[in-house]
């Protein structure tokens, strides 16, 4: 059984800028990701992200990825792709499983960099063939180059729904529809812009309420909904569609953190439940830590951030306090806080202060 200094769980944003931090600080890593690729999200992103230049602002998603794997790569890190994290056993000890081996990883440090799980809708026929949630059709259409249907009705105008919606519309699709529920558009301004600038209605105060088809989806029927949700009475519509494409939020992945004893709480403007966490981003589990998505629903700035506060960390608790260790943590601190200080963060720093609240339990 081979041991690590630092096991990290997950290849993308967060995965990656952690397990670069720590290597360079001088511990041994194992990173672990089921996918074939690292990069996690962004290797379907296409778009353009906007910011300070630090933070990647005009680079393509996809061409993070590639920066950040080629970082990783220059480091003594091990990487194991395509393959899982199938459990966790006593003593800091981490099952891995590929499509013919079974192994296990012993560890000092874990960084859980999981990332989230899309939500779904509950609606008639939503199991018939055509329906997906946004994440799959970024990653047909972005990674595969396979178009998911020809007439496409979005469900939830947050930023993931907007920006696929765009995307969709590159790759020759037409997008029938956007429909939000509230009464307001989700996401940024700088994303709605561009879709109305195609032409794409976004219905707010909508939803679906059925699938039509028998083998595939054919159709949709939509309806206008009140201030509480509830339908208005005869303001069904029918939409001519092939694709139902679902965009109504993320759900941390906790599962490992669940079985290593990690103390959870629910705290909705982050997404759900997550583990507890200080500023370190270590959880009520000593020497277990968590980045990005996992622990609170953001953007991949800010899962780059807590990564790379999260590998420096676990490493200095290692390797010892110095000033490049030191100065990456706060460095990365003060981003984080200038982010959400921002209008688009104050929902995540609304549920970190929330955890703060929290008094750890270790």
């Amino acid at each position: 059984m081979k041991s690590v200094d630092i096991a990290v769980v997950g290849g993308g944003p967060a995965g990656l800028c952690a397990a670069i931090a720590a290597s360079r600080l001088g511990a041994s890593v194992t990173l672990i990701d089921d996918g074939r690729r690292l990069g996690g999200q962004l290797i379907k992103q296409t778009h353009k992200f906007f910011g300070s230049k630090s933070h990647y602002c005009g680079t393509r998603g996809m061409d993070i990825a590639s920066i950040l794997e080629a970082e990783l790569r220059n480091t003594a890190t091990d990487i194991r792709l395509a393959t899982s994290v199938v459990g966790h056993y006593d003593g800091g000890v981490l099952g891995l499983a590929t499509d013919t081996t079974f192994t296990k990883l012993a560890y000092r440090k874990l960084i859980a960099a999981t990332g989230a799980s899309e939500n779904n809708v509950l609606f008639g026929n939503n199991d018939l063939p055509g329906v997906y949630g946004a994440g799959a059709v970024q990653t047909l259409m972005n990674v595969y180059g396979v178009r998911p249907g020809s007439k496409v009705l979005m469900i939830g105008s947050g930023n993931i729904g907007l920006i696929v919606s765009y995307q969709l519309v590159q790759a020759g699709i037409q997008v029938v529809a956007i429909v939000e529920a509230l009464p307001k558009v989700g996401g940024y301004h700088v994303h709605a812009a561009k879709t109305a600038r195609l032409g794409i209605p976004i219905l707010t105060s909508h939803t679906i309420r059925r699938a039509l088809g028998r083998e595939r989806v054919t159709g949709a029927i939509i309806c206008r909904v009140r201030p509480d949700f509830k339908p208005v009475r005869g303001a069904d519509r029918r939409l001519l569609v092939d694709t139902i494409c679902i965009s109504v939020g993320l759900t941390p992945l906790t599962e490992i953190l669940q079985q290593v004893g990690c103390r959870m709480t629910f705290v909705p403007e982050l997404g759900g439940t997550v583990a507890w966490h200080d500023e370190n981003m270590e959880t009520s589990r000593a020497g277990v830590y968590v980045a990005g998505d996992v622990s609170g629903i953001e953007e991949a700035s800010t899962a780059m951030l807590e990564g790379r506060i999260a590998g420096a960390h676990a490493a200095r608790s290692l390797m010892g306090a110095n000033r490049e260790s030191d100065g990456l943590i706060d460095e990365a601190r003060a981003d984080l806080y200038a982010i959400r200080q921002g209008p688009f963060g104050e929902r995540a720093a609304c549920g970190k202060a929330k955890l703060a609240e929290c008094l750890p339990v270790r």
